[in-house]
């Protein structure tokens, strides 16, 4: 079969003296040199090590100077691609860390034998979710996205092949698959256990039953594996199945040395001992089936664990007790067949058991396998014959019955493993409905040992089908590429792998029907065989026959020529379909192994069909391949770097050979005969514009700019596509030539020019030297002449100095002289003068002692008298003190006694007003007709207490001249009332207010000592009115009401009297207790005692006493209205109806005042007011919450989320300073105080029914105590209320948060990288560009997004007054957002590592540090110091002089933030778009590998990639202390409210 290519012939490669080449080594299979001496077609070469080869040319290959040091990610994108090019480029990339390379679209896996936990993390996946393949580093989630999204978005099933040998990482690479495929579309859970986990649970199993030892491999799988992953309509994970393909089944019976069979046989055989004896086993070598081979175990493998292992696996993937039992006799059996030997029997052509051994091997089979001995070996040695007259029965000759034990060990085994793929694909389900699926193929390589049997026969085969699909895959991406640029191509014809296709499999003529045409014919042997395939194929180029071999023959494979011994093709090739066999194991007492062999249908029961190994091994690998072309497939090839498994360990000649028995080679190969070098217009000109760079002058286009340069280069063949320039094979070596030229021209012109600078410098200092030496020389004569000179004015000079000498001298002696004389005169006069200081001082220290001693001794005894005058007066104050405190302690006691009474009094009284219910009913009917005499006599009772209040007007007149006469005594007064405030906590009942007229009535007498005659009046009028009691007592079960009106008003017109009373200071201490004394009973004394505390409580006393008279009034009013039977709601209605009208209110946008938010504090004033933080149960908090969550449900308007998040925040704040769970007593008494200081305070405790007309500010007291942020001891509905507020704070925070970031990460997609402008002056550098504004402009308009974004975020959470301090939490985790996105990509995306790219990111983070200035710190905080990961790469980036840092500066001055690994990974990825600079320094790039590989086992140190918080940055403690006190006094209710009566206790008030 021919296929099409591109057809144009290729230049030839340029190798000149010094050009950098690639020659080929025996050891590490490619080695890289310089050309030091060309003589016609042989090249001498001086290698890096130090070595000088010679080659012929056209084996040497071009090497690449300018590839980046970390190598490419896609070897497309090679400048040279070649055999050592490619090996160079994943060398470099492996030492990296870096494990995966694209080639086009494969991608090549090299196994690192140690864990990359950072390369498979759920980060790393969000990174490659809907990402292009090629967009970021080559990774196996790229591979498994790209087969995801073309199954969602076209419907059609992919596949996924993964190929190499054992050990290259086959299996894991399966298992990221899976994982990222389950990460994608959701997984479906079975008994607990995802899908993926199943399939990789059911390894075990598989690698027991089906691996076993090669020449090669310790584990190698001798089947191929399909897995088919299923997919639902939405794209979810919903089954999976494995199909098995191309088992060697060949294996159970003939092993060859040092090879095992499978692994399961070994491990039965070290079983534990109960085991072995139960099938009767013993050591691998007496059993014929392992001991062919002189290998029984494997070294650092334990046999006896492996099967334990196994038994586990197999209770995971769900195969019972019973089933594990049946299966492992089974084996066992198999084992027993092969030790079953024959011999002659009596009669011709027959065979019997050979000797006891073979008995016992054939009984313990029979009894394995639950059948006959007998029929066992008859189904052994004899078959059956029909014929239209008769059946007959023939037997065997024993080399036909060691066949047909064969055969059926061999039938055995594969229905076995058939049966544990069906079990295994049972236990994982599969959907029946699904429509799409991604299959994953892991089958085993290409195999060439030193003896090549009829198995590598098979693998081969396979491997060359699925290389002639890869082929074909391969040249239809090209043609694709080809297409998508729109480059003029024609057809070129080179030859495919189908003739070798047809060698194996055509039929009639191939190997395999030939092979089994010599197995129908029971005389053929592996000579015959041989014979006829040399006849066969005498004259085709891919069979050859060896030379020293008469049975031998070699196939030449796409990966290399592979020599196979025929010796024992027949034999592996025999495959019986033996009724006998089928009929023995079916009859089977053992369900599992009647199972393997279900019943046949009629017409082949009893007939025996040959088949074979061959036939059935190419018709699965057809049904395999119809599957693959059923599906878009992606490939993917794993490589073994070493033999030792070790990490870091880079076998280039091993490397190579997998390479190239993967088919990578081979695409290269096809990926050569078209244009293998492509470059992209700016890469292109980048680097060859120095061939005409009168081309490339200003910004001409890209593409005619390298057109024009192709052209003047005269390249023939070259083509010119939309994006990219296509070269052939060698001329990029050509141009690479050309351009090295150029450079040589401009090196010889710069040496040149440096030569010249030299000489002219050397002149300028032999010039110089000869100046200096003549100034010198003048510089000797003018010095001698100078010499004389000086040594004439040093004579001169000497005398004038020795004559001034002289007469200095004379002048020192004089006036020392004169100075001794005057030294002496003035010492005397100063002594004198001394002396006489000396005495005034020290008179004048004795006066003043003397002085100060007098007047401290008068100061000493004046302050005693003081003292002990002070000390009697306060000891007399004191005594008199005692004496009071003592009469107050006396009537203590007698308050006491009254208490009890009144205590009794209340009880009696509450009795009498349950037994006036019960009998209410009955009263009904009398009511009618005791109402008229009711009537008249209440006429009678109002006459008289009109005639009691003119009575006591007089009185009270009387008793104000009284008091106005008595001593005051209002700090007495004190004393007493805090002495009876136990007293006032007593609940007044409608008797306290008439015992409360009584008492005033009978203190009025008391005090009014002096005027009898008054006090008679008094006694008078109360005996009156005690007897109007007794009848009002009489009539109080009927007309209770009417008679509390009148006792109102009485008490109403008492404390008009005792407004006044309380502001005469008349009363004394010795009327008080004369009033005392003179009571005329215990309990009016009591009483009267009780109620002149009234005026020692000021206005507090007097307002609880109106309070009182309004519960009464209502209470009242609601007895009436139930005796009237008239309709009116109850509390629990009043209340519902008030929180209904709560919760419409606060749906509403009730806005703010002053920077407070109205909702929240009119809700908090509500709930403190109804004290609903101390009830057990309510429901209030429950609906305040769901009004919450409706309002924020569904909300994507930041306004709205702003808004709930002032209010919650700010009720929360509120509850936080006012709610305490426990130790709540030391709030209480206060509480108690503010509610019932006084027995009117009391009622309203008895009485917290009363109406929602009744203003309830009167009860509490004062309205500012319901304003005032007060402890209050909560109840558990609070408490959980309290909860989840912050669980909704919490939340809006995070949808807030959120919303912004789904807002700017469109935005910093586009950040990261500079758009693409025309870049043809970076050839000449960027002194040669002129900055345009508008473009500048434009470049930042992303930036300038985000900043709009975050400014207009900021407004919004401004104008709904959000918190300072969550405003700050939301920018700081925005601006870390910002910073991990920006950085880890950078750090995933190399053509961001760029200088032009550093400066446009630069300038960006530019723009957000002024918005961070312009926001102040109260909002933006610390957000800018979040940024230091990027600030601190893209710093890295535009610096100059990078190969002069070292690597502590780099590391601690530049970057001390960022690993190691992430300075690596910078250092290595930059390259330098402007100026062409590069990277840093070798040293230091090997200094970071030294300390990576320090820090290899540390699975955190190997992580490069940043990770986003999402976590609440904040708690309930933190608002509170960041948040300042709230006052809510005077916020103002809403319209809809305010004018309830329910809510009045929301009016401010100015008192």
């Amino acid at each position: 079969m021919y296929i099409k290519g591109l057809l144009d012939v290729g230049t030839p490669v340029n190798i000149i003296v010094g050009s950098h080449v690639w020659v080929e080594d025996p050891d590490v299979a490619w080695i890289d040199g310089s050309v030091v001496k060309i003589t016609g077609k042989e090249v001498e070469i001086e290698a890096t090590n130090g070595k000088k080869l010679k080659a012929n040319l056209s084996k040497i290959y071009p090497k690449d100077m300018e590839a980046p040091a970390g190598g490419v990610d896609d070897m497309t994108k090679l400048s040279y691609l070649h055999e050592p090019g490619v090996l160079e480029n994943l060398k470099a990339r492996y030492e990296l860390n870096e494990i995966y390379t694209y080639t086009g679209n494969i991608l090549i896996a090299i196994n690192p034998f140690q864990r990359l936990p950072h390369l498979y993390n759920s980060h790393m996946m969000h990174q490659y979710k809907g990402a292009p393949l090629g967009e970021l580093s080559p990774h196996v989630f790229a591979v498994a996205d790209v087969a995801f999204r073309a199954m969602i978005n076209e419907g059609k099933s992919n596949s996924i092949l993964v190929s190499g040998e054992s050990g290259a990482g086959k299996t894991e690479t399966t298992k990221m698959l899976m994982q990222y495929l389950a990460f994608l579309g959701g997984r479906v859970a079975t008994e607990g256990r995802t899908v993926e986990q199943q399939v990789l649970e059911s390894n075990p199993v598989l690698e027991a039953f089906g691996n076993a030892k090669t020449v090669r491999n310790n584990n190698s799988s001798r089947f191929g594996k399909f897995v088919e992953i299923q997919f639902d309509k939405h794209g979810r994970i919903s089954g999976a199945a494995i199909r098995t393909y191309l088992l060697e089944r060949s294996r159970v019976c003939q092993i060859n040395d040092p090879e095992r069979n499978y692994h399961c046989f070994y491990l039965l055989c070290a079983a534990p001992q109960e085991e072995i004896e139960k099938y009767k086993l013993g050591n691998p070598k007496t059993f014929h089936y392992l001991n062919q081979s002189k290998c029984y175990e494997l070294v650092g493998v334990s046999d006896a664990q492996d099967y334990l292992a196994t038994r586990r696996a197999m209770d995971i993937v769900g195969i019972g007790v019973k089933d594990q039992e049946a299966i492992f006799r089974v084996v066992a059996a198999i084992l027993h067949i092969g030790n079953i030997d024959f011999t002659k029997g009596k009669e011709v052509d027959s065979s019997v058991p050979k000797d006891d051994k073979a008995k016992f091997h054939l009984k313990m089979a029979a009894e394995l396998l639950m059948c006959d001995s007998v029929a066992l070996e008859d189904a052994l040695c004899k078959r059956v014959m029909i014929t239209p007259e008769e059946v007959i029965k023939r037997s065997l000759d024993p080399q036909s019955a060691l066949v047909s034990r064969d055969g059926l060990a061999k039938t055995i085994y594969s229905r076995l493993f058939d049966w544990l793929v069906d079990k295994i694909n049972c236990s994982i389900g599969q959907d029946p409905n699904s429509k799409c699926l991604i299959g994953v193929l892991d089958i085993y390589g290409f195999e060439s040992f030193k003896a090549n049997s009829f198995e590598q026969f098979c693998i081969n085969f396979t491997n060359e089908k699925l290389q002639q699909h890869f082929n074909q895959h391969v040249f239809k991406m090209e043609q694709e590429e080809y297409t998508k640029e729109q480059i003029d191509w024609s057809y070129i014809e080179f030859v495919d792998n189908q003739d070798v296709l047809d060698l194996i499999e055509k039929k009639p003529g191939g190997i395999i029907a030939l092979l089994d045409e010599a197995c129908m014919f029971p005389k053929s042997t592996h000579e015959t065989f041989s014979n006829k395939l040399y006849q066969t194929f005498k004259n085709h180029k891919r069979f050859i026959k060896p030379k020293l071999s008469r049975t031998d023959f070699t196939i030449s494979h796409y990966a290399g020529e592979v020599l196979y011994q025929s010796d024992q093709f027949l034999d592996k090739n025999k495959d019986y379909v033996v009724p006998e066999h089928q009929d023995l194991l079916s009859a089977s007492k053992c369900s599992f192994v009647a199972g393997l062999f279900p019943p046949l249908p009629e017409e082949t029961s009893k007939s025996s069909k040959f088949s074979s190994i061959g036939s059935r091994f190419k018709l699965q690998l057809q049904q395999l391949m119809e599957t693959l072309n059923s599906t878009e497939p992606h490939y993917i090839r794993c490589v073994k770097p070493n033999n030792l498994l070790k990490p870091a360990i880079f076998e280039n000649v091993n490397i190579m050979q997998q390479l190239r028995c993967g088919g990578v080679l081979e695409a290269i190969r096809i990926s050569c005969a078209g244009y293998p070098t492509r470059r992209p217009f700016f890469e292109f000109i980048h680097r060859f514009g120095l061939l005409a760079t009168e081309f490339v002058q200003g910004n001409p286009d890209e593409k005619d700019a390298c057109k024009k340069i192709l052209d003047k280069m005269g390249l023939k063949g070259i083509q010119i596509g939309k994006t990219k320039v296509f070269l052939r094979a060698g001329q990029m070596a050509e141009l690479d030539a050309r351009r090295a030229e150029v450079l040589n021209s401009a090196a010889k012109v710069i040496q040149r020019r440096v030569r010249t600078h030299y000489a002219q410098k050397r002149f300028r200092a032999l010039r110089e030297a000869a100046i200096v030496l003549q100034s010198g020389w003048r510089g000797m004569l003018a010095c001698k002449v100078y010499d004389n000179i000086r040594k004439e004015a040093a004579a001169v000079k000497i005398q004038k100095n020795a004559r001034r000498h002289h007469a200095r001298n004379q002048y020192n002696k004089l006036q020392l002289s004169v100075l001794v004389l005057q030294t002496s005169v003035r010492a005397m006069a100063a002594r004198r003068e001394f002396m006489f200081r000396k005495r005034s001082k020290a008179s004048t220290i004795i006066q003043a002692r003397y002085r100060c001693h007098r007047a401290n001794s008068y100061y000493k005894k004046l302050l005693k008298g003081v003292i002990v005058t002070q000390c009697r007066w306060r000891g007399r104050l004191a005594k008199k003190e005692l004496r009071k405190l003592k009469m107050a302690a006396r009537e203590t006691g007698a308050l006491k006694e009254a208490k009890d009474k009144l205590e009794k009094h209340v009880e009696e009284l509450t009795w009498r007003l349950g037994l006036e219910k019960r009998l209410r009913t009955d009263l009904e009917e009398a009511k009618a007709q005791e109402v008229a005499k009711l009537q008249n006599q209440l006429k009678e009772l109002q006459s008289k207490v009109d005639e009691t209040n003119s009575l006591l007007v007089k009185e009270r007149e009387t008793a104000k001249k009284a008091i106005e006469e008595a001593p005051p005594v209002v700090q007495e007064i004190k004393v007493f009332v805090e002495d009876t405030e136990k007293i006032e906590s007593l609940k007044s009942e409608v008797e306290n207010l008439k015992a409360g007229l009584d008492s005033e009535k009978q203190r009025a007498d008391e005090a009014d000592q002096k005027y009898k005659e008054a006090q008679e009046i008094i006694e008078e009028r109360q005996k009156k009115l005690e007897e109007s009691d007794k009848k009002a007592q009489q009539l109080q079960d009927t007309l209770r009401g009417q008679y509390i009106y009148s006792i109102i008003k009485i008490v109403l017109q008492i404390i008009r009297l005792e407004e006044k009373i309380t502001n005469m200071e008349s009363e004394n201490q010795v009327l008080r207790q004369q009033a005392v004394s003179m009571a005329p009973n215990k309990f009016l004394s009591g009483r009267s005692r009780s109620i002149l505390q009234v005026p020692q409580k000021k206005h507090y006393t007097k307002t609880n006493i109106i309070n009182g008279l309004f519960i009464i009034h209502s209470i009242n009013h609601r007895d009436l209205a139930e005796v009237d039977d008239k309709p009116q709601k109850s509390l629990n209605e009043k209340q519902q109806e008030n929180q209904d009208l709560l919760i419409r209110c606060i749906v509403q946008h009730l806005g703010f005042t002053k920077n407070r938010p109205i909702a929240a504090c009119i809700i908090y004033k509500c709930l403190l007011h109804w004290r609903s933080f101390e009830v057990e149960r309510t429901s209030v908090f429950d609906r305040i919450i769901q009004t919450i969550g409706h309002a924020i449900e569904t909300q994507d308007n930041n306004d709205i989320l702003a808004y709930w998040l002032s209010n919650a925040s700010t009720l929360l704040l509120l509850l936080q300073r006012t709610l305490k769970a426990s130790g709540a007593a030391g709030m209480a008494p206060q509480r108690r105080r503010s509610s019932s200081a006084t027995l009117f305070g009391r009622m309203t405790q008895s009485f917290r029914g009363t109406p929602q007309g009744v203003s309830l500010a009167l009860i509490n007291g004062s309205i500012g105590g319901s304003d005032s942020l007060r402890q209050v001891e909560a109840k558990y509905p609070a408490l959980l209320f309290k909860q989840q507020l912050t669980a909704y704070v919490e939340k809006i925070y995070g949808m807030i948060r959120d919303n912004l970031k789904k807002e700017i990460s469109p935005l910093l997609g586009l950040c990261i990288q500079a758009p693409r402008t025309s870049r043809a002056s970076l050839v000449k550098g960027a002194s040669r560009s002129v900055a345009n504004t508008a473009a500048q402009q434009t470049l930042i308009a992303h930036w300038q997004g985000i900043v709009k974004s975050l400014g207009n975020f900021l407004d919004t959470l401004k104008a709904n007054h959000v918190p300072p301090f969550l405003v700050r939490k939301v920018f700081i985790q925005i601006f870390s957002f910002i910073n991990v996105q920006l950085f880890n990509s950078l750090l995933l995306r190399r053509e961001c590592c760029s200088f032009s790219n550093g400066e446009y990111v630069k300038a960006g983070l530019a723009e957000l540090e002024h918005w961070c200035y312009k926001a102040t710190d109260e909002y933006a905080g610390s957000a800018w110091d979040e940024l230091k990961h990027i600030r601190q790469a893209i710093g890295f980036l535009v610096i100059h002089q990078k190969p002069k840092k070292t690597l502590d500066e780099i590391s601690h001055d530049l970057c001390p933030v960022l690993s190691i690994q992430q300075l690596y990974r910078i250092s290595t990825m930059y390259w330098d778009d402007k100026y062409g600079t590069h990277s840093v320094s070798p040293d230091v790039i090997s200094s970071m590998r030294v300390l990576m590989t320090e820090d290899s086992n540390n699975a955190v140190s190997s992580s490069f990639l940043l990770d986003d918080d999402s976590s609440i940055p904040f708690s309930v403690d933190d608002i509170s202390k960041s948040m300042e006190q709230i006052d809510i006094a005077d916020i103002e209710p809403p319209p809809l409210i305010r004018e309830n009566s329910g809510f009045s206790f929301l009016l401010p008030h100015t008192d």
